[in-house]
């Protein structure tokens, strides 16, 4: 006996297609069944391949139903004796697109070669077909299948950049380089092309040229994190090191692709709260935080008690400025789904952000109780616990933190601020030199320690030498009123007071240009003690530890 869900959905096919005058019995060309699949036999005559559908019992209701629908579709057409061979390669493609947006990519495959074969002048189908084996494999034939849409349409900037990204993967990095060469002269300011062109520059280890293009990329798309690590070899090979150890610090995932309208309307084509998930994650990534929104919320209008849509929602609104929105959602998910740690934790956030510091704890410690090992809840209620000077109660949040992944950079940085809160200056030194040690690229660590070494009041642990150093390394690739200050601190620990004043000064003048008045007006405490000839003893002002 068939399963329920799956005697529905082949009954679904049928009764779509009764609609168009299909399921007829006995009819050769009608859906047969198989292990519990749908197969879409081709019509008699024609050297088309069959096409078997995923087990359709098995997807979300709302995907299920598109599926049957444009499989009826295809049906339909196949069972149509006046259907011309477009309408037929048109049923085909839709459906292999719909089943490429489920990830279902042997049905979606044998749909487009159909749709290729019928339609050989769309250039649609071929450029489906290079996406999906640029994804799934084998590279050579991606490469052919772009190839035939540029010849379709050699014009067209996607499908150039496209085919140049699959030159790239085969490390055919001479074609890729004339590929994106070629992108350009169509469209000079094409970012996705002088991501590409930059990369196979790098292949070629054309540094100069990579390093331009690859700029380019980057200064038209800053979110673009995926361009920085090969940035920083472009640097690397022109022994630039400090930009290349800047560029290293701010590497990622985030690529640039090109505008594609034809992958565009493939990703829009499922609608399912997973699919509106996804969407409305990749929105998140690029910043536009409007349009995740309205896929989040497009999402919980197919399933209302999905907390992780709800919660990206929050997040989402968050980022819009939409502070009182993100509350609500955050509330409403711990309403509806008390035991999500994730959904106390955001919350969590949201308080301690406006200084409601018990409210925070308590939420902190909820995402704690459902879920114990996630590290950067309790490394918020440690924080939270700190903030609200329950240092021993911190300090123990810290230590359990770090047990539990001992490469937190959080739990490392907060323990150590505990620890010097606490005046526990050795201790405190020597875990922030372990982290700088385990979190190399991490600025904050060894700032944190120069201004340990250049200010704790305990002698046993001042290095005005060693200070010196640590900043002066971080002043090559970064200039920041807090650096300054630490150079200034450093100084004077060395008995240097006339530049500590010069540095002091400087800095507040940078603050007051800044707007920043009140902490210039800070920052004048330490500029007197080093007119005094008196170093500093205070590391970080109140308010001002990280």
């Amino acid at each position: 006996m068939m399963k329920s869900g799956l005697v529905t959905g082949i009954g679904a096919v049928c009764v779509s297609a009764a609609l168009a005058g299909a399921c007829r019995s006995g009819d050769q060309a009608a859906p047969s069944v198989s292990g519990g699949r749908v197969t879409l036999k081709p019509p008699v005559g024609r050297e088309l391949r069959e096409v078997s559908l995923p087990d359709v019992s098995q997807m979300e209701a709302s995907v299920r139903t598109q599926v049957l629908e444009r499989a009826a579709s295809v049906r339909s057409a196949i069972d149509s004796a006046g259907a011309r061979p477009s309408e037929l390669a048109f049923a085909y493609g839709e459906l292999g697109k719909l089943l490429m947006a489920a990830e279902q990519v042997e049905a979606a495959e044998s749909c487009y070669l159909n749709a290729a074969v019928l339609a050989p002048e769309d250039r649609r189908w071929p450029y489906y077909l290079g996406h999906l084996y640029r994804i799934r494999g084998p590279l050579p034939k991606s490469a052919a299948a772009f190839e035939r849409a540029l010849q379709l349409q050699p014009n067209d900037v996607a499908t150039i950049v496209w085919l140049g990204e699959v030159y790239l993967a085969q490390g055919r990095a001479e074609e890729a380089d004339s590929t994106f060469a070629k992108a350009l002269t169509i469209e000079a300011g094409s970012v996705p092309a002088h991501f590409g062109a930059g990369r196979a520059a790098l292949e070629r280890k054309d540094y100069a040229r990579a390093a331009k293009h690859l700029e380019q990329a980057l200064a038209a798309s800053p979110h673009a994190t995926a361009a920085h690590y090969p940035l920083a070899m472009a640097y690397r090979g022109l022994r630039d090191l400090t930009k290349a150890e800047a560029h290293l610090r701010q590497r990622g995932d985030i690529q640039i692709h090109p505008a594609d309208p034809l992958m565009r309307d493939l990703d829009e084509l499922l609608q399912s709260p997973k699919a509106y998930d996804m969407r409305g994650g990749r929105a998140l990534e690029t910043g536009d935080f409007a349009g995740a929104a309205d896929y989040f919320r497009k999402g919980l209008a197919l399933e209302p008690g999905n907390a992780s849509l709800r919660l990206r929602l929050g997040t989402a609104l968050f980022q819009m400025g939409d502070a009182g929105g993100a509350l609500e959602q955050f509330e409403q998910v711990v309403q509806t789904s008390p035991q999500y740690a994730r959904g106390h934790y955001s919350l969590a956030v949201l308080l301690a952000a406006s200084g409601r510091r018990q409210e925070a704890i308590d939420r902190f410690r909820a995402a704690v109780k459902y879920e114990p090992w996630y590290v950067q809840a309790r490394v918020g209620l440690a924080g939270s616990l700190r903030e609200s000077g329950r240092l021993g109660e911190a300090l123990a949040e810290y230590e359990a933190a770090r047990r539990m992944n001992p490469s937190s950079a959080g739990a490392a940085l907060g323990y150590a601020m505990t620890l010097v809160r606490l005046e526990r200056y050795q201790e405190a030194r020597d875990i922030l030199t372990e982290a700088m040690a385990l979190n190399p690229a991490d600025p904050v660590f060894p700032h944190s320690l120069a201004r340990l070494l250049a200010a704790a009041p305990d002698s046993r642990i001042r290095d005005g030498r060693r200070a010196l150093a640590l900043v002066e390394g971080l002043l090559k690739s970064q200039q920041t009123l807090e650096l300054g200050e630490a150079l200034a601190m450093s100084l004077a620990e060395l008995g240097q007071y006339e530049q500590a004043v010069t540095v002091q000064r400087d800095v507040i003048a940078a603050a007051g240009k800044a707007g920043l008045d009140h902490v210039a007006r800070l920052m004048g405490d330490n500029l007197e003690l080093y007119q005094r000839r008196e170093p500093c003893r205070t590391p970080w002002r109140n308010g001002e530890m990280p």
